[in-house]
């Protein structure tokens, strides 16, 4: 399946080492201001390259919109995006066409199909997040509109942790955040994406340390999701923590999801785990605390959603691990080419528009339900 959302759809299509890859958004609205250098600036964030942590694959990631945009405005039609590959290197892979790559999905593809693109993985290649990473991009524009904003980071790399140095946000310090863009430009200076300086260094100790020794890492990504009003996500399977799951999982290197105070809440009573309520200022109801995440029955309480993604080390590494051909006959195999020794660093802007295309989709559906306010529409 290569369609996301259900009003705000967006497909993605290419491969690593094809021609191109892209997305096609299907139900963004009439009326907003959208031009290339918009989302230029956020896939400039995931590109490879950027550093000797990542990929030494150079790829500028230039985009062009196809279709859907008129006079710098979006038409309500289609909005077509097209990244062309540039630095491809196909010929890295010919000697891997017929063997199966530890950690990778060459045994999976090859068995659903019946055959695969060994080039780099093909569609399963981490390349088909800078589609995912335009289109949110576009998704992102709209929620800021409606004072909605997400912020990801490097919570842990390589055992490493970043303790604080991230707001920790109940009832009583949600309006006291203004300044989200700062708390951004922190996280994107970083080149391990994480904003206290003295993790950050050790961070990229540890990756350079696994890289060194033919290895990899992973790590954790939290995304916080600030101005998310009261009543998104549907019950009972539409809740709003299981459509962040869908989606932060549908990244291949993803191996677990926790929300708020997440596994913690399992060695808790209830006493301790439960957000308790309060009358605000303005005579409404809020929760004292934000142990859940920012739901309530898989429903928006009004605060920040908070969430964590498992990020598994990188797949390809240079050590020389067991495996078989097709034929089923046993060998030793090193991966040779350009790979990431750490996906973290350049999945936090992914897992943070992936998020913006599940809250704009959620948006929309709560604003069907609502009616909609021709006359209202602003963006």
């Amino acid at each position: 399946m290569n369609t996301f959302g259900q009003y705000f759809r967006v497909t993605t299509f290419g491969e690593s080492h094809g021609a191109a890859i892209g997305a096609v958004i299907d139900g963004c609205p009439p009326g907003l201001e959208l031009e290339p250098a918009d989302i230029q600036a956020e896939l400039d964030l995931r590109r490879p390259g950027q550093s000797e942590l990542t990929t030494p694959r150079r790829e500028p990631d230039r985009v062009e919109i196809l279709s859907g945009v008129f006079e710098g405005r979006t038409l309500g039609t289609p909005i077509a995006l097209l990244i062309f590959n540039r630095d491809m290197r196909p010929y890295d892979y010919s000697k891997l066409k017929d063997l199966y790559r530890p950690g990778h999905a060459d045994y999976t593809y090859e068995k659903k199909y019946g055959r695969r693109d060994y080039r780099g993985g093909g569609r399963s290649s981490g390349r088909e997040t800078a589609a995912r990473v335009a289109a949110g991009a576009v998704a992102s524009k709209l929620l800021a509109c409606r004072g909605i904003q997400v912020v990801s980071f490097a919570r842990m790399i390589g055992g490493v942790w970043l303790d604080g140095s991230v707001p920790k946000v109940d009832s009583q310090t949600a309006g006291q955040i203004a300044d989200l863009s700062g708390l951004r430009e922190r996280i994107y200076a970083s080149r391990v994406r994480c904003p206290d300086p003295k993790t950050a260094a050790d961070m990229e100790d540890a990756i350079r340390l696994a890289a060194e020794e033919q290895d990899s890492v992973g790590g954790i990504v939290e995304a916080h999701a600030y101005g998310v009003p009261v009543g998104l996500g549907d019950p009972v399977f539409g809740k709003i923590d299981a459509r962040i799951a869908q989606a932060l999982l549908s990244l291949g290197a993803v191996k677990g999801i926790e929300f708020g105070e997440g596994f913690r809440l399992a060695g808790m009573r209830g006493s301790q785990a439960n957000d308790p309520f309060a009358a605000d200022s303005k005579g409404g109801v809020v929760p004292l605390t934000n142990r859940a995440g920012g739901m309530a029955g898989g429903i928006t309480t009004g605060l920040p959603i908070v969430c964590r993604a498992v990020v598994k080390p990188t797949a390809s590494i240079g050590r020389v691990q067991r495996s078989v051909d097709a034929e089923g006959r046993p060998l030793d195999l090193a991966i040779e080419g350009r790979h990431d020794p750490c996906i973290v660093v350049r999945i936090v802007p992914v897992v943070e528009q992936m998020m913006n295309l599940v809250l704009i989709d959620l948006f929309l559906a709560q604003q069907a339900l609502q009616g909609w306010d021709r006359e209202a529409r602003q963006y």
